[in-house]
């Protein structure tokens, strides 16, 4: 299958929205100014059940939808796109929008860009010890964009809130000074939208370098959802195999973190075909997904995700909240119900899927996981504990805050028994001179 890819230059081309209203067409593009859209051929002809459509889960994973804006966002936009407004003043209205809606949430842009020589390391993220992210300058886009996708400011055209590293011999000198980093992950965007000549570029340097402190590669990907071809068929298929073959000769362990959404993603056997080809490689597949209003937020869902995957050989990694940003309003549910979604799964699968852990926000201070409702002393409670914190000695740590059914993220959430702080903002504020119980920067309002 050749690749064909549609943004919303183009999108009403698709021949399968012939079905769509030309008001659903409308609402498509408006939000398509804003937020970033992109969908290729294989969702559409082997994803999309357009017989469900609008409810279908990949329809609403790949094309935009009215009530992804704010109501007054979406009637600014509409209002310049309806008097046939030249691009500028749109661009300039969707770059106020995207500015509010929190682009780069949890510390990215404050917090986690390290220095080398007393500069910042371009397209390198560092906020937990042991691991290190790594932007790729070729791999700064996707096969096709998810609507909830927290990276969405990287394909905005916006060059002020993107990630993008060109620097690997830096990388590696930041590394080698650095003992305690024993993981690099490759994200994005996609790294796997590189030719293979690219990602070995990458790669390969890092094998050469021989750090001994780097002991695992892994690599953030959507391919295997969006264009399975990229590991069967492709130009370079054959080399992109032999890559992740040569990283695991090298003596390092590569993992390739996965992100399914939705088990119709695992339905085509060219899905199957690709996970198995990777796995004959010696790689480890790992996955994840948020839970998401409109797309699999239930607790069958989340059991047949993580039986089939466990059944291809994946192991299931994470449950994430929702992040507070784009169109966190559309895909967020309160902490407590997403709690009630994973215990309910959790509890109808065999222990080989109970590697996913869940549900976790990653927040400013570090991923926290909701471990649930409780009652002590009289009060009604969430038990949370971190599973990575920026101050290791935080991990593991159990906390608690006071039920509250409506809130969805950690800045909602007040200290149980009375007490005026969690444990940890008194060292997060002096650090970083940031309390996360203050306002975040972004405003739905």
């Amino acid at each position: 299958m050749d690749y064909k890819a549609y943004s919303i230059s183009n999108f009403r081309k698709i021949p399968q929205l012939q079905i769509l209203s030309e008001e659903q067409k409308q609402n498509i593009e408006i939000v398509g100014h804003v937020l970033p859209f992109k969908v290729n051929n294989f969702v559409l002809d082997h994803l999309i059940n357009w017989d469900d459509v609008p409810n279908d889960p990949i329809f609403n994973l790949t094309f935009p939808q009215k009530e992804m804006l704010l109501p007054h966002h979406y009637e600014e936009i509409a209002g310049l796109v309806q008097q046939d407004a030249e691009a500028r003043p749109i661009k300039e209205a969707a770059d106020r929008i995207r500015l509010s809606l929190n682009p780069h949430p949890a510390g990215q842009m404050e917090h986690n860009i390290p220095y080398v020589n007393g500069e910042p390391l371009p397209g390198v993220q560092h906020k937990y010890q042991q691991t290190v992210l790594y932007f790729p300058s070729h791999g700064q886009t996707c096969f096709a964009y998810c609507t909830f996708c927290f990276r969405w400011p990287q394909f905005t055209g916006m060059s002020e809130l993107r990630f993008a590293g060109r620097e690997m011999e830096l990388l590696i000198d930041y590394v080698r000074e650095h003992p305690k980093i024993t993981d690099i992950l490759f994200t994005g965007g996609d790294p796997l939208i590189m030719s293979t000549k690219n990602l070995a570029a990458n790669l390969e340097p890092l094998l050469d370098a021989k750090l001994p402190n780097l002991r695992r590669i892994r690599i953030g990907t959507k391919t295997l959802t969006y264009w399975p071809f990229r590991f069967l068929n492709g130009d370079d298929s054959r080399e992109l195999m032999a890559l992740f073959r040569r990283v695991v000769n090298a003596g390092l362990h590569l993992a390739i973190m996965v992100h399914f959404n939705h088990p119709n993603e695992l339905d085509s056997p060219f899905v199957r075909d690709a996970l198995q080809c990777i796995r004959e490689t010696g790689a480890e597949v790992r996955t994840q997904s948020p839970i998401l209003r409109h797309i699999n937020d239930d607790a069958e869902v989340w059991r047949r995700l993580w039986d089939i995957q466990v059944d291809q050989g994946c192991v299931p990694y994470y449950m994430f909240i929702a992040r507070d940003t784009g169109a966190h309003h559309y895909f967020s549910l309160p902490l407590v119900r997403a709690w009630e979604i994973f215990r309910n799964a959790y509890k109808n699968v065999s222990g080989l899927c109970r590697t996913v852990r869940g549900p976790t926000m990653s927040t400013n201070p570090g991923k926290i996981q909701i471990l649930g409702v409780t009652e002590i002393r009289g009060e009604k409670v969430f038990e949370l504990r971190f599973l990575q914190g920026r101050d290791p000695d935080w991990v593991h740590q159990p906390f608690f805050a006071k039920y509250d059914e409506a809130a969805t993220w950690l800045n909602e959430l007040k200290p149980a028994f009375d007490e005026k702080r969690f444990f940890f903002e008194d060292t997060l504020e002096n650090t970083y001179r940031e309390n996360i119980s203050m306002p975040t920067i972004y405003n739905y309002e």
